[in-house]
């Protein structure tokens, strides 16, 4: 059994307020991607790596690719409008693969994705099927527009990240499932539900935030220098 890591990289990035899409700016002289990418180079359970992008960025992430030596990536192939595109197209450009072999699908803009937590989601979706990383929710939850409208049970909401880790057979038919009924998800687990599959939730962490909006920037450039 194989885990191939997909990341979808063809995000713009305007709500981060850049010029460029926020996974393709640097930090340390040093693009936010690849902080992300070696996180996935470095882990020793993870055979593969598909980026799927613009193809205006082709050149830079195969310079990338030679310049960090991240040696696991396989291809870099064109992605789509949505992410849920960008991600069948990587999973369709997928040759020696087997119905089994896990597909960890990952936001390039979560650089900070810890070790223990990347393998630990391996592990679950080896031992249970599948795995989608979340964290708890720890504040009070409310439901409002320009009141509070009401009070959510904490004990129950958790905060969806990712890896999202699911066997190539399910998530593939998951995706032509969404297209099938013109259905367009949020994540790979919204799919994935939809076709009746139980899907299992493994240790998230607070480090391993998404980069949106220009606090998020903010955020990880005090972390990284620290």
């Amino acid at each position: 059994m194989k885990t191939i890591a997909i990341i979808p990289a063809g995000g713009k990035g305007v709500r981060s307020g850049s010029s460029a899409p926020k996974q393709y700016l640097k930090f340390n002289d040093k693009e936010l991607i690849v902080y992300t990418l070696e996180t996935f180079q470095k882990n020793t359970q993870i055979d593969e790596i598909i980026l799927s992008a613009e193809p205006a960025y082709f050149s830079l992430l195969n310079e990338l690719k030679e310049k960090y030596k991240l040696t696991k990536i396989s291809k870099v192939i064109e992605g789509g409008k949505e992410r849920q595109d960008s991600v069948y197209n990587a999973l369709t450009s997928l040759n020696d693969v087997n119905d089994d072999d896990l597909i960890a699908v990952h936001d390039a803009a979560r650089p900070l994705l810890p070790q223990k937590v990347l393998t630990g989601a391996i592990d679950t979706a080896k031992e249970k099927g599948n795995a989608l990383v979340c964290i708890k929710a720890k504040d009070t939850l409310i439901k409002a527009d320009m009141f509070v409208r009401s009070y959510l049970n904490r004990d129950e909401v958790y905060y969806v990240q990712t890896p999202q880790i699911f066997p190539y057979s399910v998530l593939m038919k998951a995706m032509k499932n969404a297209y099938a009924n013109d259905f367009t998800g949020t994540d790979e687990s919204v799919l994935v539900r939809r076709i009746g599959e139980k899907i299992n939730i493994a240790e998230g962490s607070v480090f391993n935030f998404k980069i949106t909006a220009a606090e998020d920037i903010e955020m990880f450039e005090k972390l990284i220098s620290t």
